[in-house]
């Protein structure tokens, strides 16, 4: 999902180190620990999803309370992205790294014994903060480790950990919140980040040229409306994502009825259905300016309709779970090369940035959602929240290219 968001970074990291530089023993077992961190981290961010039911119940409030938890994460890593990118600048990328597993571990831990959803949503909270800056992290190490031409490649692999944790890590740690309590989730989550820490510590490169650099040229970026115009658009758009994802559990067993063994199946048709659009997206971004989004955006309106209309149906559900997925991950790699595009002499920035965007996104979705719940108009309504949201992201990216419709087309 975030590939083209770090390409810039990847590539700027090329630029300052030498091949020879470049030269360690054993770079796939670097990246592997690098995708053991990413897989920790998506699966404690959406396995998170999948137990809402369950730490409701056991901290006795309603679903739209619960989802409080949930947008707590995302500002985290709203905040956290651009702040702990910037003030870390000048640290060494394998102290960070490090650093930043031990205050995941510190989030997921807590959030393990959070005696009510007060506490809990601090605790989310702090394990989001670390979310943007390990995957920026992680993008430098990458372009190092493989060596000049090759950034891009490597972090595909280092990110292929938060692909399987959309397919896998959410489903396993709902199963698990399922049989032996929420609580467990978060400790299995502690547990993963424990071996992606060790073998971060045994395999990431002790180097000198992984050193921070001034962040203070990369803030000029700031200052350009079409940065912010990238950040609103997707902030908006990608919030029917989690519109929906967030709010899958209760899909399956309040709306369609259907015991909760179902939720981490469907959680794995909805992660599924990401994987096939993140494909899709990048050859649209590759080869189009604009139609990745607009294909998107749009598209993913009908399965969100049918869903609002007839996802009492398991038959109708899935389907459209798949194809929420698709489509909206379809459009995030145009958003990120915009974006990264607007900012190309800040890639680091740029690249927290993106991450925040889709955060803001996360938090939107999960709010709507839970506004419309709170409303009294059912279980299914989170989706016209989504839809709403999303609308709103393609007619405020469509309405300046209006004025140049030739290049709307591209």
């Amino acid at each position: 999902m975030l590939q083209l968001a770090y390409e810039g970074q990847c590539a700027a990291e090329e630029r300052r180190h030498t091949a020879a530089a470049s030269a360690i023993r054993n770079p796939k077992l670097t990246l592997l620990a690098l995708a053991m961190g990413t897989f920790a981290i998506g699966t404690g961010e959406f396995g998170s999803n999948g137990i809402i039911q369950l730490f409701a119940a056991d901290l006795d409030v309603s679903i739209p309370v619960a989802t409080y938890a949930i947008t707590a994460y995302a500002v985290g890593v709203i905040v956290g992205s651009p702040a702990i990118t910037l003030l870390a600048a000048r640290v060494n990328r394998r102290t960070l790294l490090l650093g930043l597993v031990a205050l995941f571990l510190a989030g997921n831990g807590l959030s393990a014994v959070a005696p009510d959803i007060t506490l809990l949503v601090v605790f989310r909270f702090l394990a989001g903060s670390v979310q943007g800056a390990f995957f920026g992290a992680g993008a430098v190490v990458a372009a190092y480790v493989y060596g000049p031409g090759r950034g891009g490649k490597a972090f595909t692999t280092v990110m292929a950990g938060l692909t399987v944790s959309t397919i896998v890590g959410s489903s396993l740690g709902t199963v698990i919140g399922q049989h032996a309590g929420w609580r467990v989730m978060y400790w299995t989550v502690v547990a993963a980040g424990l071996l992606a820490g060790a073998a971060l510590v045994a395999w990431l490169p002790r180097t000198d040229d992984l050193r921070g650099g001034s962040i203070g040229g990369e803030l000029g970026a700031l200052r350009r409306p079409g940065v912010w115009w990238m950040v609103a658009v997707a902030s908006l758009g990608i919030s029917s994502i989690f519109a929906v994802y967030t709010f899958i559990g209760p899909f399956v067993t309040d709306a369609a009825r259907q015991d909760a063994s179902v939720i981490p199946f469907a959680l794995a048709v909805f992660g599924l259905g990401m994987t096939a659009g993140n494909l899709a997206g990048g050859r649209l971004a590759d080869r189009f300016e604009h139609r990745g989004l607009i294909i998107g955006y749009g598209g993913v309106l009908l399965p969100l309709a049918l869903i609002g209309v007839a996802g009492g149906s398991l038959a109708v559900l899935l389907p459209c779970l798949f194809a929420v997925g698709a489509t909206m991950m379809a459009a995030i790699p145009t958003i990120q090369v915009r974006l990264t595009g607007f900012g190309p002499d800040a890639p680091t920035l740029m690249g927290a940035l993106n991450l925040a965007a889709l955060n803001l996104a996360n938090a939107l979705g999960a709010i709507g959602g839970a506004a419309t719940l709170t409303a009294g108009w059912g279980t299914l309504s989170t989706v016209w929240a989504g839809f709403a949201l999303t609308a709103a992201g393609l007619v405020l990216y469509l309405v300046p290219l209006a004025r140049r419709p030739t290049v709307a087309a591209r």
